[in-house]
């Protein structure tokens, strides 16, 4: 079970729950992957609803690789996340908020 408080998310692919984290380093290859001067920019998107699909797909993907995962991008697109793609943007952005909000 994931952590909030350390920043985790749980995501289910193919009924499997997954551990999902934004560490520095999945960070870093985010706005590398999104060519993002800075996830302000993407957090601001996300806030206005105007993110991409692209932007799930590289949120879920950095995340869980920074719990652990061995995948990539090509692993995720035949699989299913519970809840279809408004239930992975929803835990693409809950991986946002919970990387950024300090804990307490």
């Amino acid at each position: 079970m994931a952590n909030p408080l350390a920043g985790e998310v749980d995501i289910p692919i193919d009924g499997v729950p997954h551990k999902a984290k934004l560490t520095l380093g999945t960070l870093a290859e985010l706005e590398d992957a999104l060519g993002e001067a800075s996830l302000v920019a993407l957090v601001e998107r996300f806030e206005a609803g105007r993110y991409a699909s692209r932007d799930v797909m590289a949120l879920i993907v950095a995340g869980l690789r920074g719990g652990g995962w061995k995948g990539g991008p090509q692993d995720l697109l035949a699989a299913d996340v519970a809840g279809g793609p408004v239930e992975a943007a929803r835990l693409a952005a809950l991986l946002l908020a919970r990387a950024f909000t300090p804990p307490g």
